[in-house]
């Protein structure tokens, strides 16, 4: 009974201190038997010192179990911290990911406005850009038609005056026939008539006169000299001819400085755009 006793303790697991106890008792209680009957002991030893083994056994690996439980326990306790701060630190990010968030979508909301004001800017320079170049095709157009009118008006009021000057140094009377015209009109109509100027010439000639003669009083607004501007003249043809081209070079002159002036502003412009 005492060894049953004993075993139902060791399964039980009981602690140390019980185990001590029951061993005691055990000994007591089967002490008597083996001082009468030597033989018998040994079994009886046997059967403490097996018991005496799984005591220490089993105080062993209590100790042992003991040890990993609070080493787990301490683990736990540190990895609780851990988590704790942790977590913490994770609440904070979250804060700050919001507050960065938020800044993000204003600024998403700025730069869209921004983008939408840039690309009516650009919609509006593009607009602009597109009139300025039509306004600027038709200065280049209605220069080249002015600066080839003015030159071969220049050119054919050389080459008269060159003529006039060389039949005049002749003394021939073709010459004095031109002087003896009324006016210059008549003289040109001479002029072709003695051989000593080209039909078409004298034609342009002619009308560059006439158109002076109406313009009058207006020839700085006009492309042809006015004809008051030579009635201070003596009269003579070559005179008359040098006057006119003098305006002619002056027009052409002006023409192509308003024409560098007006290709640089809008190269200015186009830059700016």
């Amino acid at each position: 009974q005492a060894r049953k006793g004993f075993q139902s303790l060791v399964l039980s697991g009981a602690h140390p201190p019980q185990m001590k106890m029951a061993r005691a008792a055990v000994l007591a209680i089967l002490a008597p038997a083996a001082s009468a009957v030597a033989v018998a002991v040994s079994p009886v030893q046997k059967v403490l010192q097996l018991l005496g083994d799984l005591e220490t056994k089993i105080i062993a690996e209590g100790e042992s179990a003991q040890k990993t439980f609070h080493e787990f326990s301490e683990w736990c306790e540190e990895r609780n911290a851990n988590l704790g701060f942790e977590i913490k630190t994770g609440k904070s990010n979250i804060e700050d990911l919001k507050a960065t968030i938020g800044r993000a979508v204003s600024e998403i909301a700025a730069l869209e406005s921004k983008i939408e004001e840039t690309a009516a800017g650009l919609a509006t320079n593009e607009a602009d850009l597109k009139a300025a170049t039509q306004i600027r095709t038709q200065e280049e157009t209605d220069f080249v038609a002015e600066e080839k009118e003015l030159t071969e008006v220049v050119d054919v009021l050389t080459r008269a005056i060159g003529l006039l000057e060389r039949e005049a140094k002749k003394g021939g009377a073709s010459m004095i026939q031109t002087v003896q015209a009324g006016g210059v009109v008549q003289a040109l109509k001479a002029m072709v008539e003695a051989s000593v100027l080209g039909a078409k010439d004298a034609d342009k000639l002619t009308a560059l006169v006439q158109q002076a003669q109406e313009d009058g009083d207006d020839s700085e607004e006009s492309q042809a000299p006015a004809a008051a501007a030579y009635e201070s003249h003596s009269g003579g043809i070559i005179e008359t001819l040098e006057g006119l081209l003098d305006k002619a070079e002056e027009q052409l002159d002006a023409a192509r400085k308003k024409e560098v002036n007006a290709k640089h502003n809008f190269e200015m412009l186009k830059q700016s755009l």
